[in-house]
């Protein structure tokens, strides 16, 4: 009767247990995208086009809200403090990494998990048509032999995506950041290459698709690019480090989701991710509208995201830009 009873125990708990847990659904309702930058500009651009083929992908909306401020604060924030169900994904920038640094917020990218990255954009180092400056080493030893604070570039904002990889270029040159002045413009490149033109600045640090039509109207020369290699949709352009200085920078752009977001989630966007940056149509897209392509998994992405992050701590610092 005993051995009755305690297989009868053993055989309600083992039909209360199922042969294989199954993961929850997901997607069954729509997905939001928080971009942390304004409607109209090139991340904006991106996320709505993958927006759009991942609602195709999965099922469901895929949504893009905007929001902005704090130079990508309040977007990434907002983002990285969602609920961790899959529901709410950030288009997580560069500027991720800078954020702590500057005293915009605590985010670092150790409070988010990096998901993909599709997007790479390097810097772009460009003079006056008429200047002197040939070349990266025209420009290196035009800036040592002038007093300091006397050569001026310029670009967007300070600590930016453009401005950053400047001040690492100076390092790997052996030039102090501070001998060198960097005018900002709240109004992005466009402000800088007016500047260019005018010959109220010695050069521009910013990507190469903002300042290409002055480029091809013989105004401005474009002396580097901060990549590992030549850019294919510009390879007429010679990289940094083919000129002797091993520094690469720029934007990239990329999806993140919050901590304690479940594997089965990652794995159903990443699976979805990779079928939309491989599509003939993701390439057109990015093409026709020079953003470059970058395809980076959530190891690698994790990787490349925490080591610029260790690595943007000492040239902030070196460009005095740290708030400590």
């Amino acid at each position: 009767m005993k051995k009755f009873i305690l297989l009868a125990v053993v055989l309600s708990l083992i039909a209360g247990i199922p042969a294989f847990a199954k993961d929850p659904a997901y997607p069954t309702k729509p997905i939001t995208i928080v971009c942390p930058w304004s409607a109209g500009g090139g991340t904006d651009a991106t996320a709505r086009f993958i927006a759009s083929m991942l609602s195709k992908e999965l099922g469901v909306p895929v949504n893009v809200v905007n929001k902005t401020g704090g130079n990508g604060a309040v977007g990434h924030v907002e983002g990285a403090m969602a609920a961790p169900d899959g529901y709410t994904i950030t288009n997580i920038t560069f500027e991720l990494n800078t954020l702590k640094y500057l005293g915009y917020a605590k985010l670092t990218p150790a409070d988010i998990i990096p998901l993909f990255q599709f997007n790479e954009d390097p810097d772009a180092l460009s003079v006056q048509a008429s200047s002197p400056i040939k070349n990266v080493k025209d420009l290196i030893d035009t800036i040592k032999a002038k007093p300091d604070g006397s050569f001026l570039f310029s670009g967007s904002t300070i600590a930016c995506a453009w401005d950053l990889p400047r001040v690492q270029m100076l390092m790997a040159a052996g030039i102090n950041p501070s001998r060198v002045k960097f005018i900002p413009n709240q109004g992005g490149a466009a402000p800088a290459i007016t500047e260019l033109l005018g010959g109220h600045v010695d050069a521009v640090v910013c990507s190469y698709p903002e300042i290409a039509p002055q480029v091809d109207a013989g105004k401005i020369r474009t002396i580097a690019v901060f990549s590992d290699q030549r850019v294919p949709l510009y390879p007429n352009i010679p990289t940094l480090k083919e000129q002797g200085i091993d520094v690469t920078g720029g934007t990239w752009r990329g999806f993140a989701v919050p901590l304690k977001t479940p594997d089965y989630v990652i794995k159903t966007l990443t699976d979805a991710l990779k079928k939309v940056t491989a599509s003939k149509e993701f390439v057109d897209f990015m093409n026709k509208n020079q953003f470059g392509i970058k395809i980076r998994d959530q190891k690698e992405f994790t990787q490349f995201v925490n080591d610029q992050f260790k690595t943007l701590e000492g040239v902030m610092e070196a460009a005095g830009y740290l708030k400590k």
